[in-house]
């Protein structure tokens, strides 16, 4: 069984547990089991410093994923993840420009930090990025709260 958490440290005044039924759908579509990881929403001012401190680029950006698998050898029952940290303040921006909700915008960033999780890595070159764009489009629009209008 996988096992997830989502740590509010923004303070969202906003309805998030649509977001497990797309965890669960990505993760059954990856067919990913006995895994743990964590989700944490955070503000622009602490994901700049996530940002700079890991990636060495002093700004903000939407979400950050640490992965803890760092190859493809489990040695353990359970896989552990990592921890995807998303920016409240930059998914709410994001939304408003690309012209959709805020829930497909956070689901997707969901999605596509959990897809980094997994090991993918849309920066490798077109096919890769293809390849998770498609993923994450398919999970989104299997629901009504995600799906694109």
């Amino acid at each position: 069984m996988n096992k997830y958490e989502i740590v509010d440290e923004y303070g969202c005044d906003f309805d998030y547990s649509y977001l497990d039924k797309i965890i669960k759908r990505t993760l059954k579509m990856e067919k990913v089991k006995k895994a743990i990881f964590t989700i944490i929403f955070i503000d622009d001012d602490f994901m700049q410093t996530l940002n700079k401190k890991y990636r060495n680029i002093n700004r903000t950006t939407d979400v950050l994923s640490f992965a803890f698998e760092d190859n493809d050898k489990i040695c353990y029952n359970i896989r552990q993840l990592g921890q995807i940290f998303i920016s409240i303040p930059k998914m709410q921006e994001q939304a408003k420009d690309y012209g959709h909700s805020e829930k497909r915008e956070l689901a997707f960033l969901v999605v596509h930090g959990l897809l980094h999780l997994l090991g993918y890595d849309h920066t490798l070159g077109i096919q890769e990025e293809k390849e998770m764009f498609e993923k994450q489009e398919l999970v989104l629009n299997e629901f009504k709260e995600t799906k694109r209008t």
